[in-house]
């Protein structure tokens, strides 16, 4: 029971406000921390008193209107205007010179970023504040915290990307005592399952028990305590375990695991990822190392990601995941911070026993247990080669379900003994790896702000008070400096203006997330992403729409308001504040069209598996009835369905697939289809001739083409013709050719 505000005489009373809504269960959480920065603006006023609030803004406009004078804008000299000008060429020279960033040239842009960043801070904190009235500056302090939290991570990110490292090489070296047999310790390899369709579980199965590796015993870890999975863990020889409680999800599944494994590693995969056969040969090398405990590999994934599948660029860039997986991890790996992702790694049994097994404080308990181990005196390493895939989340509210449990997972390291800013064991540079990582979560804060400032300008709010030659001579270069290299520093994985879409779609819901995780760490349980979505039409995510609906009419009400107030100014000739309104008006236009992409990407596309696929030219035989064989290439399969190429005419008559790749099978054809996008063969395979087919299409040695994000100009393009030309004014048709492009490479000695 609550108690009431008078009898809490030690609390001021709107911090006994604010207690009360915290106690009181009835009131959503939401609402909560929608009013906590009134009530902490209020508080601060409660006491202090107006008149000390006023001589603390007056102080601070002192000093802003008398900034330093190597921070003034030069109204002559070359030079002064020049030597920005001239860091931006070398830049965009170096990114042309050096088409990977490589140590020395990536010193060199890290270099120049840091330099142009740490100028425009400066800049902003020392002359940009508009602190002449409590009111402007209440709102231009929030606006230069939030900016301030973006340029802290940026540039923690920036000094941690030098370090980054590539160890394929080093995988070759470990790879030979492993290959000729002198270092095969014996792997566990654990697939937890809970609810996972029985299809999807058998590819990954079939992956593990087709890995060329002798010493290997794999396990089925049900959850679910299904017949079904009992059943295929029998006919595929896998062990089968269940338990009667699933206290800790899938870390307590894992864990219970333990005592029944004798192996010297223990490797995991999710009941979704399928590893290819080289997976152990590449990894297990690193532990002859004994300092080593635990190996990464990336999650790479055989279907688009929702967001790029719903705007219809998923032939065009790169899943989300690539940034992460191709320039967080490696810089992480530089400083000792490696993330373990739960799935597609191999760990030593001494590292997990010496720790006492798996996380299960946390949601992420992956996380948690690298952290653990690295502090316990054990390396991580990452390994950045594709050696396994599975399927990335089929739809908007699968992918936000997902992402917000990966952000309260790794939130909740400041409640738990884990948390890697305190843990003992960790050294400075891991722990501000850690850090970067932590301050991830809360950048959706400072985008939201960043969307409803230009209303500010509207109602004659001046949040940042500078002037053109100004925003030319500090803001311009930072910007212009941060196109020019996002997408070469972070390995052509992702481009700026992409990211900004990537980044709205969930903003709100994710900063909601990271306060919530802060006050109610631990209110939510650990919940399995769904998978295995089919649906026939567009369906448009309501519960993700609304925020983004609410800031797109208030961006159109800011755009009306700052057009008034242009006019009643002209009027007046007060050219400061229309140089402030054009200012507000040009970030509002920006942010509508940011916004309305990601309201486009919140249309679910149909789905009927066929984007699934692998697309990976292979040839195959066909056998009529009459006992022809024709001898065709495949653009993309799976083991239920095969795509031809568009222009080949098949003969009438029942067909039968009689080979595929190196692979010979007798599978009759159900049906055929045909369309804009290719010849479609729709398999009807028994059990033996579907297990090898997926042993064919999913498991061999193949490496990934990689795959380029597209530059800021190709993709302002790709934006503005998503927004005039909507995908779901397009034909329903989708294109097939969704997956990731594979290309056969030989099998490394």
């Amino acid at each position: 029971m609550t108690r009431p505000i008078s009898r809490q005489p030690s609390l001021p009373p709107l911090a006994a406000l604010w207690h009360w809504l915290l106690q009181n269960r009835q009131i959503p959480t939401f609402f909560a921390l929608g009013v906590l920065l009134s009530l902490l603006t209020l508080q601060v006023a409660w006491v202090l008193g107006e008149p000390r609030i006023n001589q603390f803004f007056q102080t601070l406009d002192h000093w802003q209107q008398r900034p330093p004078a190597w921070l003034q804008t030069p109204m002559e000299g070359l030079w002064a205007w020049s030597w920005p000008c001239l860091l931006l060429v070398l830049l965009w020279v170096i990114t042309r010179l050096w088409k990977r960033p490589s140590f020395w040239p990536r010193l060199v842009v890290v270099g120049i970023l840091a330099l142009l960043t740490v100028r425009y801070l400066l800049w902003r904190s020392l002359s940009t504040l508009n602190v002449s009235t409590p009111l402007n500056g209440s709102l231009s302090l929030m606006l230069y915290g939030m900016e301030l939290l973006l340029l802290v991570t940026g540039l923690i990110q920036l000094l941690l990307s030098v370090a980054a490292r590539d160890r394929q090489a080093q995988a070759d070296q470990y790879a030979v005592a492993v290959q000729q047999g002198h270092y095969q310790p014996h792997v566990d390899i654990l697939v937890p399952t809970y609810n996972e369709p029985v299809s999807l579980l058998r590819r990954t199965l079939v992956g593990c028990l087709a890995l060329n590796y002798p010493a290997k015993t794999v396990y089925v870890l049900d959850d679910g305590d299904r017949p079904e999975v009992a059943a295929l863990a029998r006919q595929l020889g896998c062990r089968y375990q269940t338990r009667c409680d699933r206290e800790g999800a899938k870390a307590g599944n894992l864990n219970a695991a333990l005592p029944n494994c004798q192996g010297e590693l223990i490797a995991v995969f999710d009941a979704d990822f399928i590893p290819q056969k080289t997976f152990l040969a590449r990894t297990i090398g690193f532990f002859q190392d004994p300092r080593v405990g635990l190996v990464q590999t990336p999650q790479s994934f055989y279907n688009p990601d929702p967001i790029a599948y719903n705007l219809d660029l998923a032939a065009e860039i790169p899943p989300e995941d690539e940034i992460f997986y191709r320039h967080v991890q490696p810089m992480r790996d530089g400083v000792g911070s490696v993330v373990c992702v739960g799935t597609s790694f191999v760990v030593r049994r001494q590292a997990l026993d010496a720790i006492g097994g798996f996380v299960t404080e946390s949601l992420s308990e992956d996380y948690f247990t690298g952290i653990r181990i690295a502090a316990s005196g054990y390396q991580l390493i990452y390994l950045n080669e594709k050696l396994s895939q599975g399927l990335a989340p089929e739809s908007l509210a699968a992918y936000a379900k997902q992402r917000l449990r990966w952000a309260r997972g790794t939130l909740q390291a400041f409640f738990i003994q884990a948390n890697p800013l305190t843990i003992a064991g960790l050294n400075p540079l891991q722990r501000l790896g850690h850090l970067e990582g932590l301050l991830h979560w809360f950048s959706s804060l400072p985008r939201i702000l960043f969307l409803v400032m230009p209303l500010g300008y509207g109602i004659g709010i001046m949040p940042v008070k500078a002037t053109g030659p100004e925003l030319l001579y500090f803001l311009l270069p930072i910007y212009l400096g941060h196109l020019t290299v996002f997408n070469w520093l972070n390995r052509r994985s992702r481009s700026a203006l992409l990211s900004e879409i990537y980044s709205l779609v969930l903003a709100v819901p994710l900063a909601v997330t990271s306060l919530q995780a802060l006050i109610q760490p631990f209110r939510c349980q650990f919940s399995v992403t769904p998978k295995g979505l089919r649906q026939d039409r567009f369906f448009f995510n309501w519960a993700l729409a609304w925020p983004l609906l609410i800031l797109f009419a208030a961006t159109w009400v800011s755009v009306g308001l700052n057009l008034r107030q242009f006019w009643l100014l002209s009027q007046q000739a007060d050219g400061a504040q229309m140089r402030g309104l054009g200012l507000g008006l040009w970030w509002a236009g920006y942010n509508l069209v940011l916004l309305a992409v990601a309201l486009l990407a919140l249309w679910d596309a149909p789905r009927d598996g066929r984007e699934a696929m692998i697309t990976r030219p292979l040839t195959l035989d066909l056998q009529t009835d009459s006992g022809q064989v024709l001898t065709v290439r495949s653009q993309a399969q799976s083991e239920a369905v095969i795509r031809l190429e568009s222009k080949l005419v098949l003969p009438e008559g029942s067909l039968t697939l009689t080979r595929l790749g190196n692979q010979m099978f007798s599978v009759p054809i159900q049906r055929c289809d045909r369309d804009a996008q290719g010849t479609w063969l729709w398999l009807t395979p028994q059990t033996a001739d579907q297990d090898r087919l997926i042993e064919a299409i999913y498991c061999h040695a193949t490496e990934y083409r990689r795959w380029e994000s597209p530059g800021e100009r190709r993709s302002l393009f790709l934006i503005l013709k998503t927004l005039l030309w909507p995908p779901i004014l397009r034909s329903r048709q989708r294109p097939a050719q969704l997956g990731r492009l594979l290309v056969e490479a030989p099998q490394r000695s």
